[in-house]
């Protein structure tokens, strides 16, 4: 498989393709992709987690021994949890969302479709989710799978990223438009 020259050009993306290729050839990428989703959401609802992963101050072998219990409680694929623990080793945990998103989009090129970042005012409904697939396959002329984020901050509207691409439609954005207008 062919990776783009920008995900292998970063720390994150070398480790993502490590990890890819690694999934691929051991047959066992859907179950990497679903243990990363798992690590994603573990990331985004404990702090204690979060924590762990950021903190320079947490010693290589508490970290590795942390997140090794932390791949059984949350029943990561072997894999998954090995990588965290080379993650550990090597002083790397703080990568670990660019890691996720570069791996993402690694696993969605393979199956022929892009990643978007998709960060909203408030969760999305299936059915908005659905709609906004639809768009956004209108848009790129293939198929999308998305990661979906919330930021409050937004007051409402979206903002979507595929690759280079940014669509800004949230009100945020356009009271700040507004605001530096009015400033003349």
């Amino acid at each position: 498989m062919e990776n783009s020259g920008g995900i292998q050009a970063s720390l994150s993306g070398r480790y993502a393709t490590a990890l890819f290729e690694l999934a691929r050839d051991s047959k066992s990428l859907p179950q990497v992709e679903a243990s990363l989703a798992t690590v994603t959401q573990a990331l985004a609802e404990s702090a204690d987690f979060k924590a762990l992963t950021s903190s320079p101050l947490v010693a290589r072998g508490a970290a590795k021994n942390a997140v090794g219990a932390v791949a059984k409680v949350l029943e990561l694929d072997t894999t998954t949890g090995n990588f965290l623990g080379v993650l550990a080793d090597n002083r790397r945990l703080s990568q670990l969302p660019a890691i996720i998103r570069a791996f993402r989009d690694l696993a969605a090129r393979q199956r022929g479709e892009i990643a978007a970042e998709v960060v909203s005012a408030h969760p999305l409904s299936r059915t908005q989710i659905d709609a906004l697939k639809a768009q956004l396959r209108t848009r790129t002329g293939r198929d999308v799978t998305v990661d979906l984020s919330v930021d409050p901050s937004l007051l409402g509207g979206l903002v979507v990223k595929i690759g280079s691409q940014m669509i800004d439609s949230s009100i945020k954005t356009r009271l700040n438009s507004l605001a530096h207008a009015m400033k003349g």
